[in-house]
């Protein structure tokens, strides 16, 4: 008798959950579908995400990311996509958010572990520095121009344009120079 209640009151109160309109979600959904919708009003900024320049080293990558899996034939792997510019977002938040609502791998090291106070990216899609020669890895461009700071640092404004793009020559091959 009790069991036969207990499910009863389980199944009255699953009814009364669905019926009071909670949308029960799983986290793939709530990246999915709560990324902002772009209005008129809206302050937007564009990221996109490539490794064109491993193409022409694809006898420098580790074998095991010998696959378009990880690196696309385009070289794109995350083409130029418009997001919400928020009050003080910065391009970690951005790449945060493209990352997570396109379902991109992306591994990064926090401000809190480095003597720079800055977050590190490490690998997005399984690239990570040193998977295409000593001289590879991630980095970040707003507007063309290369920051001498990390992406938790550089706070956008409208129309800012992002590109994450990896590097097989410190940056030469992306027509950077340190100076």
């Amino acid at each position: 008798m009790k069991k036969d209640l207990l499910v009863l009151a389980f199944i009255i109160l699953l009814i009364s959950i669905l019926v009071s309109g909670t949308k029960i979600q799983s986290v793939d959904e709530y990246y999915l579908t709560h990324i902002d919708d772009i209005t008129e009003d809206s302050e937007t900024v564009t990221i996109s995400i490539r490794c064109d320049t491993i193409l022409d080293n694809w006898d420098k990558l580790s074998p095991e990311l010998k696959s378009e899996k990880y690196v696309p034939k385009d070289g794109v792997i995350l083409k130029k996509t418009e997001y919400v510019l928020r009050s003080g977002d910065t391009v970690f938040d951005i790449l945060d958010r493209a990352v997570r609502h396109n379902r991109i791998q992306m591994e990064f090291q926090g401000a809190d572990k480095n003597s720079y106070d800055s977050v590190y990216i490490k690998g997005i899609n399984f690239l990570y520095e040193f998977s295409c020669g000593p001289l590879s890895g991630w980095m970040y461009s707003v507007n063309g121009k290369f920051p001498d700071y990390g992406v938790n640092k550089y706070k956008l404004k409208d129309g800012d344009v992002i590109e994450f793009n990896y590097t097989c020559n410190l940056g030469r091959d992306l027509g950077h120079s340190f100076k």
